[in-house]
């Protein structure tokens, strides 16, 4: 007998309401669940096939571990127990950097993905972490920590609101949003045309975004940076500069004027190859728009000059008075925010606090760049040992990260390897043990990261839709009890993760005076606290303590967990709101608009506007029906025509004799693909585009799908040498690389 349950979809960070319908506990059906507070319906491809990621048979139901040099399936305490063992003796030996931990994209989409690797870090005490984020958004955290004090402080534009919206390296129709959480995404952009509003859209390709655009400008790769400083070199330039209330929030706006001076339309015209005069009419309607937003998202962070391209976005919001304000671009807050601090100086935000082994890279946000991993697992130097242990949480970086042939060598040979993951795919293949968490269908489910890039305040829980399978372990357990087992707690019980972050986080918020709990026993206020699991009980705590929160009965109808179960659609918070100065951390409490890393690396922006490609360049591209790599296995989402092609200009196809659907060989410095070509005039001249994630080609993985209609790895065409300096971010767009026809 089937029945219904409710689940927020983990598929993309639109984090859609969908409505599951399951029978026994096999999920058959979703569609979008019209009450959900937030998405009010919606619901795409990747969440309708939600059952059928859920179900695919190559999920792991158990823990793999290697004997004899062969994965083979063993028992959770035999995984857990060959961990400590691999572990422990390495950071003893060797010290804590000794380890590095990855994380992938997916954490972000699960509740143990959001709730323990920072546990991890900090009982290991290493600092060799990569993450997925230097190969997508550090360049906006990295702007955002230099403008505001707060690598988290992300604006987002205010869809529902806004009067004019340029897009630049973003393609919402088809991901779905990022670093902007927005349920229906196409349909905020059709409802801003239709209340008369403007979409601006500068792509190289004709994206089907640009396709729905007023304006479509075809940007030259890698250029954005030099298009958005000639926006504001105009709004200067044209006495356009209005900041209206944020006027006082501002510091450095003649410095800046100075800096970007020489960035004139005429000046970047032919590097981008867009005409001064376009330059000048964008930067005029910029300006007298009502409101305005300007949104940049990957094409235009994974470049040479990402950061400064991010950190131009928000100079038009501030430039204009759009920061801050109702349709312009503003800063959530988030139900699990910790209480707001009273507005005020803080600590700012440093780069460079240490630097990789082999490259001398610097960290960024505690991270260092995932294209070094591989360097500094299998090169030997005199400064600090290599790393020897790799932990993997829902990662697959010899497909994500650049020349993932040298990485596949470099995990294989490895003293120790975890991997936490539901497959055995590119990477989990070189582990000793490797951890299945569950379906989705059987996790709870909570947005932290992304309800604090949301483009309205809300707050959802879902509680697993289907009890979990005899054998399984849950994924918050699986991280707690790892977290044991690398840090010298081995057999400890896993809630006692839960109770020493329950503990500190408490005792942080009595000592606070801020805070709705200051003076109040810790211990007593952890006794309040409900739930089913350790997982619950801290959701229960954030929520509490967050700006909603009852504050454990000061504010008898403030949030708290007993709350949101009780609103199983969700509760909405309302739209978002000006909260300047209260989230600058800053200084000098202000935003800083001209940062010193800033200012030191306009000198290299200023050169690139000499520069010219003398060849095709690549670009990547995204698709509706995908995640990065991790939905290739399931046969709804991969089937029809040949999605990983190779798309070029009909006159880039005639100079170099590639008729379409035939073979072409693509050359970077990192290495050689051969791929499908795709006639297009949605590609402008002189570029080529590649989709990100594929290549499933390897052997020793349990991929039956994917291994079908493997496609190829666009990475491999990298070297990894190509990085934006300040962040540390791949640069993944506008590559130049060598076409050959094949006969």
């Amino acid at each position: 007998m089937s029945r219904s349950a409710l689940r927020i979809c983990p598929l993309c960070e639109a984090t859609c309401g969908l409505t599951l319908t399951i029978d026994g506990t096999r999920v058959t059906g979703a569609r979008g669940d019209r009450e959900d507070v937030f998405s009010k319906g919606f619901i795409c491809p990747k969440g309708a096939a939600f059952g059928a990621v859920d179900g695919d048979p190559d999920r792991l139901r158990t823990p793999l571990v290697r004997r004899g040099g062969e994965l083979s399936e063993a028992t959770w305490e035999e995984a857990f127990d060959a961990i400590a063992a691999g572990i422990r003796p390495i950071v003893e030996r060797h010290g804590p950097h000794a380890v590095g931990v990855v994380l992938g994209n997916p954490n972000v989409h699960t509740m143990a993905g959001a709730l323990y690797p920072t546990v991890l870090l900090a009982g290991l005490g290493t600092r060799s972490l990569f993450t997925a984020s230097t190969v997508d958004q550090m360049p906006k955290h990295v702007s955002s920590g230099l403008l505001y004090g707060d690598a988290n402080a992300i604006p987002v534009p205010d869809l529902d609101r806004t009067d004019h919206l340029l897009l630049i390296g973003a393609n919402p129709l088809e991901s779905n949003g990022s670093l902007c959480t927005a349920p229906d995404f196409p349909g905020r952009l059709k409802a801003l045309r239709a209340r008369g509003g403007t979409l601006t859209v500068v792509d190289p390709r004709r994206t089907r975004t640009a396709k729905l655009a007023d304006r479509h400008v075809a940007i030259r790769p890698g250029t954005d940076a030099l298009l958005l400083a000639a926006l504001a070199h105009v709004l200067f330039e044209e006495d356009l500069v209005a900041l209206g209330d944020l006027a006082p929030h501002v510091l450095g706006l003649d410095e800046l004027r100075a800096a970007i001076k020489e960035f004139t339309p005429e000046g970047v015209a032919a590097a981008c190859d867009v005409e001064p005069t376009l330059i000048r009419t964008l930067a005029r309607e910029l300006a007298a728009a009502e409101s305005a937003a300007v949104y940049g998202r990957i094409g235009s962070c994974t470049v040479p000059h990402g950061t400064l391209a991010s950190w131009l976005v928000d100079v038009l919001a501030i430039l204009t008075g759009n920061l801050d304000r109702p349709g312009g671009a503003l800063f959530p807050q988030a139900a699990t925010d910790r209480t707001p601090r009273p507005a005020g100086p803080g600590h700012g935000f440093r780069l460079g606090r240490w630097h990789s082994r082999v490259g001398r890279h610097p960290e960024a946000k505690g991270e260092l760049p995932i294209s070094a991993l591989a360097e500094e697992i299998d090169t030997a130097t005199e400064e600090g040992e290599p790393v020897r242990a790799v932990i993997a949480v829902a990662a697959n970086p010899v497909l994500s990260a650049p020349d993932g042939n040298r990485l596949d060598k470099a995990l294989a040979s490895l003293d120790f390897m975890v991997s936490v993951d539901p497959y055995l795919n590119e990477t989990a293949r070189h582990a000793d043990v490797v951890l299945p968490p569950p379906p989705p269908s059987q996790s709870p489910h909570h947005d932290f990261a992304f309800n604090t890039l949301a483009v309205r305040n809300q707050v959802r829980y879902s509680r697993p839709a289907v009890p979990l399978e005899p054998g399984r372990m849950a994924e918050t357990e699986i991280m707690a009890r790892l977290i044991l087992a690398v840090t010298g707690m081995h057999g400890a019980e896993p809630g006692a993760v839960d109770d020493l972050v329950i503990g500190q986080t408490l005792g942080k918020a009595v000592r606070e005076e801020h805070s709705p709990v200051h003076g109040r026993d810790p211990r007593e206020l952890a006794e309040q606290l409900t739930g089913t699991s350790g997982p619950e009980r801290r959701l229960d705590m954030m929520l509490r303590l967050g700006p909603y929160g009852d504050g454990f009965g000061v504010r008898p109808d403030g949030l708290n967990l007993a709350a949101l179960l009780a609103r199983p659609h969700g509760i909405d918070l309302g739209p978002l709101r000006s909260r300047l100065p209260q989230p600058l951390k800053t200084p000098s409490g202000k935003v800083e608009l001209l940062p010193q890393p800033i200012a030191d690396d306009l000198p290299r922006l200023r050169h690139a506007m000499a520069e010219r490609p003398d060849g095709l360049v690549l670009v990547g591209r995204r698709h509706l029906r995908s995640n990065n790599s991790w939905m290739h296995n399931i046969p709804a989402l991969t089937g029809g025509t040949n999605r990983c092609t190779l798309q070029l200009n009909p006159a880039d196809a005639a100079r170099l004799a590639v008729r379409d659907g035939a073979d072409v060989r693509v050359e970077g410095a990192g290495g050689e693909v051969v791929a499908r070509a795709e006639i297009t005039e949605d590609v402008r001249p002189g570029v080529v585009s590649l989709p990100h994630g594929w290549g499933h080609d390897r052997p020793g993985t349990r991929l039956g799908h994917a291994s079908t209609t493997p496609g190829v790895n666009v990475n491999q065409l990298l070297d990894g040498s190509l990085l934006d300096p300040l962040s540390g971010n791949a640069v993944l767009n506008g590559i130049p690389v060598e076409l050959t026809a094949l006969r």
